[in-house]
């Protein structure tokens, strides 16, 4: 008995020191991952985000009188008002257009209006598509336009070192030039001296702005191969997506044009085709500009269809508090429009996302306090409230191609969309987030939310939309992935959908603002981490 005690004793000894050994280990060896380390004093700020200020933050924004925020409404205008005026209230300062809080936004459409666009040489017609293209965004709109004369202008080039302009007077006139430009025997381009081409050649539109300021009424392209241009333009000019700008040279102003075959070139030049070639010939081997004109009678109509999209994003934004931080950015998101009205049917999209929206407007206030309180975030804040999700993350992708912070100094972007209902996978459980794409591009983005939640917050994360092979690809679907797709580290809060979405149905009655203030705070707290912890977090994923 004795014998089997002190067996014991040794046991449970050998045992504790085991475990002395492991505890030991475990304390001594840093961990591989950021813990948090900056949220010591942001309590006071969290627990600013209340049930009763998101409700009433989207008892508006979802309501009739918002008539569903459809971007380019009067209700997403509306809309954008409200958010402003609630940005303005927190002092926060006016970043955006002409001393605004918004970063308008276009996006146009435009195509040749039931096939109006027409060429006729001497009397012929020509087909868009096979004999000649012309692209709608690189030409203004207009009638029949007729001449009688073409100028060959060699190469449309006005430059320092060779200019076809000098000395030509083609204001109101039609020219015809080579989409190139002249090099020698050699392949030694006249502008560069080298074999490498000048952006004269590789910049059609370049040609165009100079035609426009020279007066030139229309452009004629040469185009040696019509049916490889042809082809690579036909998807373009034959679908509807909307492209970011407004349309109707946006690049600037640009003299209508059309590239044409070198048949129809043919059929301009007529009977004076030696001396042409001539002349062509004579400027490749000199490298001097020339100029000869035809007789033609040419007429052309470039009518077109336009479909535009405006709207705008709304910029809150907290610079940060360290002078040698505060030039990087975190932004915090979440899109404010929804579908608008279909017929009498409003379209409230009081989760589809004006959860999103609230909480983000009440994390701007949040931050906005402890500024005032001195106690202000040392990175700055951007809380980016987008238009135009609906109609493909429009406002995010303006955003990314025209950021208002340098994209190489935003930290990461912490989006926010759909948060106050609960799926059926998780009916009687709304204790729970869907997170997606936190670990994407950055494993310290995730292990810091995944620290946040389990000192703060105490939710499920729920990581199922998060896996690549998700038929749902939400990961895609969300304003995020237009600056994950820059190489930005972002992550989607999201709680799934419901019978509601994208229904008249989704009204604020239905959402559980208790849950939203959970995930609201949780979202902060992982935002204020990003914001003022002592190193930035790394990019060290590579999506495949």
């Amino acid at each position: 008995m004795k014998k089997l005690l002190l067996a014991s004793v040794l046991s449970l000894t050998s045992s504790f020191v085991l475990l002395a050994q492991m505890s030991h280990e475990l304390s001594v060896s840093p961990p591989d991952h950021p813990q948090l380390t900056a949220t010591a004093n942001a309590a006071p700020y969290a627990a600013s985000i209340t049930v009763e200020d998101l409700k009433s933050y989207l008892t508006v924004l979802a309501s009739d009188e918002f008539e569903g925020r459809e971007t380019g409404q009067e209700g997403q205008r509306k809309a954008a008002d409200f958010i402003a005026a609630h940005f303005e209230k927190l002092g926060l300062p006016a970043i955006g257009d002409s001393g605004t809080y918004f970063q308008n936004i276009a996006f146009t459409a435009e195509s040749w209006d039931n096939g109006q666009i027409e060429l006729t040489i001497n009397g012929e017609s020509y087909r868009h598509l096979s004999d000649f293209v012309s692209f709608p965004s690189a030409n203004s709109n207009r009638e029949r336009f007729a001449t009688d004369q073409v100028v060959f202008l060699g190469y449309g080039i006005d430059d320092p070192s060779y200019s076809d302009y000098k000395g030509v007077n083609v204001e109101g006139k039609t020219i015809l030039i080579y989409k190139d430009e002249p090099v020698d025997k050699d392949g030694n381009s006249w502008l560069t001296g080298t074999t490498e081409l000048s952006p004269w050649s590789t910049n059609w539109r370049k040609k165009m702005e100079v035609a426009y300021q020279h007066g030139v009424a229309t452009v004629l392209l040469i185009d040696s191969d019509i049916k490889m241009t042809v082809g690579e333009a036909r998807k373009t000019l034959l679908s509807s997506e909307m492209r970011m700008g407004e349309g109707g040279n946006p690049e600037g102003h640009l003299a209508n044009n059309m590239f044409i075959s070198s048949t129809l070139a043919k059929e301009i030049v007529g009977k004076k085709m030696k001396k042409f070639v001539k002349l062509r010939d004579g400027i490749k081997n000199s490298g001097k500009p020339a100029h000869m004109d035809f007789p033609c009678r040419l007429s052309m109509v470039q009518k077109k269809n336009k479909r535009q999209l405006l709207g705008s994003n709304v910029l809150g934004y907290i610079e940060g508090s360290d002078p040698r931080l505060k030039n990087e950015v975190v932004i915090v998101s979440a899109h404010y429009d929804h579908l608008g009205k279909k017929g009498p049917a409003i379209y409230h999209g009081a989760d589809d996302n004006g959860t999103g929206s609230s909480t983000v407007m009440e994390i701007a206030q949040a931050f906005a306090q402890a500024k005032k309180d001195g106690q202000g975030p040392r990175r700055s804040v951007l809380c980016l409230l987008v238009s135009g999700e609906e109609k493909g993350l429009l406002g995010s992708e303006y955003y990314s191609e025209h950021p208002v912070f340098p994209l190489e100094n935003t930290v990461a972007d912490v989006n926010v969309d759909m948060i106050g209902r609960v799926d059926q996978k998780h009916e009687g459980n709304p204790n729970y987030i869907y997170v997606i794409g936190s670990n994407r591009l950055s494993t310290d983005l995730h292990d810091i939310n995944e620290a946040a939640n389990a000192e703060y917050a105490h939710l499920n994360l729920d990581y199922t939309y998060n896996a690549k092979n998700d038929p749902n690809r939400f990961y895609y679907r969300s304003d995020h992935y237009n600056f994950a797709k820059k190489g930005i580290p972002s992550i989607f809060y999201f709680s799934g959908v419901h019978k509601d979405y994208h229904q008249p149905s989704d009204t604020v009655d239905k959402i559980m603002f208790d849950k939203m203030e959970k995930i609201g705070r949780l979202i902060f707290y992982t935002a204020w981490e990003l914001a003022n912890r002592e190193d930035r977090i790394r990019v060290n994923v590579s999506e495949d």
